[in-house]
């Protein structure tokens, strides 16, 4: 074989070797988009609470015995007179019955001191007795009419512990709390159910002490369910709480919704608002995940289309309100352009991106 040959091969091995590998290309990472769009934003404060009702009552047992039956769970709803719960009934049983035979007793004792009286004042009528002997009678007699009353009372007493054993809904509602299960005993007095009475429905919800002047003076209250956000219905403060949470030093409030429908259901989460007179509608509302810190300012990554792939550009926005339900941009982007919505501490300027998932335009509770 040609020399020169295999010197050429072998230099062409060893260049290769030496040439630089192709460099990798990144894939773009997948990263959540939102599309700016404008929306009638109340600028005020809004507070997200629960559905309660304004009437809540806990039922428990008016006797001590052991639960053998429970005939309703959480959600039930229920009508007056309905049974919940029954203790053991065989204590209680045996009390009545105990009673009743007191009861009669008493009544034998009281028929033989009738008798007794109505015997002697013959006999003091004759002058066969003396008058002492009678009046010592009729006090036996009195007693023993007495001792019946007291018998009697006692048996009416022990029928009711009886009755105590059967728990009964006095109220139409929705049972929203059982604390009792069958076999355990339970102490009279202790709450073993909680009933939610139809009626009026109100929203709780936690305001700290800086806002409390601003709600007591509110004249429209919106209330927003969470299931239907884009229904508002009218709000009245009920009740201030005159004291504050030790834990959260905050005042629970009592929303009252007026002319609340049917779609309204207890422990649904809703949005209570205090708008302000004038709504922000030159203002953008975006998800808090999109905004954070950069240089003591707030900043969004703004995403462009280059290609098939999106490039992030840092923006400094200006912020109007910190909120629930987002952030209330008042400078900074505009309608229409798209955002990165989540993981914004993980990108880089210039890093290519795909869009995952195109979020909807946010439409804030108070629009």
């Amino acid at each position: 074989m040609n020399r020169s040959f295999i010197v050429g091969v072998l230099a062409t091995a060893a260049l290769a070797a030496c040439a630089k590998p192709e460099p990798v290309v990144e894939a773009p990472r997948p990263v959540v988009v939102h599309t700016l769009a404008l929306a009638p934003v109340a600028a005020g404060a809004l507070y997200s609470g629960e559905v309660r009702a304004r009437h809540e009552s806990d039922l428990a047992f008016r006797i001590s015995g052991k639960v053998i039956e429970r005939r309703v769970d959480v959600g039930a709803v229920v009508k007056p007179g309905q049974v919940l719960a029954r203790l053991d009934p065989t204590d209680a049983g045996l009390a009545a019955e105990a009673s009743r035979a007191q009861l009669a007793a008493a009544q034998n004792e009281y028929a033989f001191a009738k008798a007794e009286v109505e015997r002697y004042r013959d006999l003091v009528g004759k002058n066969f007795v003396s008058r002492s002997v009678l009046d010592s009678k009729e006090s036996a007699f009195k007693s023993a009419a007495a001792r019946v009353e007291q018998a009697r009372a006692q048996a009416s007493v022990a029928g009711n512990q009886k009755d105590y054993t059967t728990l009964t809904a006095d109220q139409p509602g929705v049972i929203t709390a059982v604390a009792a299960e069958v076999g355990q005993v339970v102490k009279d007095s202790t709450p073993v159910m909680r009933l939610a009475r139809d009626g009026e429905r109100e929203v709780l919800i936690a305001v700290p002490e800086s806002r409390l002047a601003d709600l007591r003076k509110a004249g429209a209250i919106e209330v927003r369910l969470w299931s239907s956000p884009d229904v508002a219905l009218k709000g009245r403060v009920r009740e201030i709480a005159p004291s504050a949470d030790a834990a959260t030093r905050t005042y629970a409030v009592r929303v009252t919704i007026l002319e609340a429908s049917p779609a309204v259901q207890l422990g649904m989460t809703a949005n209570v608002i205090l708008p302000d007179a004038a709504a922000a509608a030159g203002a953008l509302l975006v998800p808090a995940s999109a905004v954070f810190e950069h240089q003591g300012g707030s900043a969004v990554w703004v995403l462009q289309a280059e290609g098939d792939v999106l490039k992030p550009q840092l923006r400094p926005v200006t912020v109007r309100q910190f909120r629930e339900d987002g952030v209330l941009i008042a400078d900074g982007l505009k309608p229409g352009e798209r955002i990165a919505a989540a993981g914004v501490h993980k990108i880089v300027a210039g890093q290519a991106l795909r869009a995952m998932v195109a979020a909807a335009p946010a439409v804030a509770a108070g629009g």
